[in-house]
């Protein structure tokens, strides 16, 4: 079909209309009011003030801005409140001119980030510091963006709101996001990889309400360069509350794949846990109320811990995971005992499948450090130790019931003074240990 002058004037018109309501930051008819904005895409020098420049001519305007595709070299970019600025996906680069944030905002609201990408070119010294910072700032929406290369964190959000959605960050020094003090952020459809020390952090100053979401990230290849469990994780929570972390695939951690830390009300659900150097997941020190349900861990140093009863850490449920081929020993820390799940107060342990471990399959209690554990309806296969329970002086009460335990090479059902077997069968010795109540549980040799 041959396309008509008539048919043609009218789809330039449709264009024309279409981006008017858009300033454009390259030399273009369709500029703000027909002046130029002068930002030059690939012109290797730095552009700060053109780019601060145009976001006043579009805010004056009412006006979202567009970045055409190109690199840009920018630092120290403010954005207003009730502010988009957007690109083509992939192919508008900002990059920092000398290492510093390069763009964020402080106190301002209603602000979208959409398809740029930003480059902080290995810059950068102060390695708390992120490429992308904002402070204070309430409905942000950061979307189909690209952080990487940076000394840094990648993106740094204190005491916001928000979301941050479909965006790929790698290659960060620090952290790809840390959320200090904000609250009820949604991080969700995100592509995290080959960071330094963490994945996601959602950490407060003083425990408080948080009720940030985690959902459907894949998170890989993060380390740690130091310390035994601040860093390598994919997604840390400290002192973060009511967070909810969720059918996301997690692979390839220094240290563990989820990991709350003086956390209340937290849920960890639906996870894919792969090739977690420590423990998988771990609700530790002074937690309460932790739900860790139908998750997926296949290869960790240990499976899930919810430990440190000493310092106040009760309160789980554990049901419904799989957890399997656990490591002999820790390649970042030493002190980790093989185990697939361990718990130590106030806890039901239920439903669960473990098979492969070169320990313990299921351990309750520590020392004294036992308290109300209920491990019931589980089957444990291939293991050193079927499931072993604190025996030592002082421990709490435990039920263990109605659990299946096969191929347990030591024993099926160990009694347990810190590191030393006290009992290797707790039915025939069950007159010893009166705190401990057995019941219908099942022992297959073979």
């Amino acid at each position: 079909m041959k396309l008509k002058r008539r048919s043609m004037i009218a789809g330039l018109a449709m264009a024309s209309a279409s981006l008017s309501g858009t300033v454009l930051a390259q030399n273009s008819p369709f500029a703000l009011n027909g002046v130029e904005l002068g930002l030059v895409p690939n012109l290797g020098s730095e552009q700060s003030e053109t780019l601060r420049a145009a976001i006043r001519k579009a805010v004056e305007a009412g006006a979202p801005l567009f970045l055409p595709a190109g690199r840009y070299r920018v630092s120290g970019i403010e954005l207003p409140s009730n502010f988009t600025i957007s690109g083509v996906a992939g192919g508008t680069i900002l990059e920092t001119a000398d290492g510093t944030v390069l763009m964020g905002a402080r106190d301002q609201s209603n602000i979208i980030l959409e398809g740029l990408t930003f480059n902080g070119r290995g810059l950068g010294e102060n390695r708390r510091d992120a490429l992308l910072a904002f402070e204070d700032c309430a409905s942000l929406s950061i979307k189909s963006c690209t952080i990487n290369n940076t000394n840094n964190n990648g993106l740094y959000l204190g005491a916001c709101s928000g979301a941050i959605e479909a965006c790929e960050i790698s290659t960060c020094q620090q952290s790809a996001i840390h959320l200090q003090n904000s609250v009820g952020i949604f991080l969700r459809d995100n592509v995290i990889s080959a960071c330094g020390n963490g994945g996601i952090r959602v950490w407060r100053s003083e425990s408080g309400a948080d009720g940030t979401i985690v959902v459907n990230n894949r998170i890989s290849g993060i380390g740690s360069d130091e310390g035994d469990g601040q860093n390598g994780n994919g997604v840390n929570i400290f002192r973060a509350d009511r967070v909810i972390v969720s059918d996301n695939v997690i692979e390839d951690c220094a240290f563990s794949a989820v990991r709350a830390n003086a956390t209340n009300d937290t849920i960890i659900s639906g996870n894919q846990c792969i090739n977690s150097s420590e423990v998988a997941i771990f609700s530790e020190f002074a937690f309460s109320g932790s739900i860790i349900s139908n998750n997926i861990i296949d290869g960790a140093a240990r499976g899930i811990s919810m430990t440190n009863f000493n310092d106040g850490g009760r309160l789980a449920v554990c049901s419904g995971n799989i957890v399997r081929n656990i490591l002999p020993f820790s390649p970042t820390n030493p002190r980790t005992r093989p185990m697939g799940i361990f718990a130590e107060a106030d806890a039901a342990v239920s439903g669960n499948v473990v098979e492969n471990v070169p320990g313990i399959g299921i351990c309750a209690g520590w020392g004294p450090f036992l308290r109300n554990v209920l491990v019931s309806n589980n089957v444990v296969r291939k293991t050193l130790v079927g499931i072993g329970v604190s025996v030592a002086e002082g421990a709490g009460a435990a039920k263990i019931s109605n659990n299946l335990i096969a191929e347990a090479e030591l024993a099926a059902l160990a009694g347990l003074a810190w590191r030393d077997i006290i009992s290797t069968d707790l039915v025939a010795d069950a007159e010893r240990f009166p705190h401990i109540m057995l019941s219908n549980n099942s022992v297959v040799q073979s």
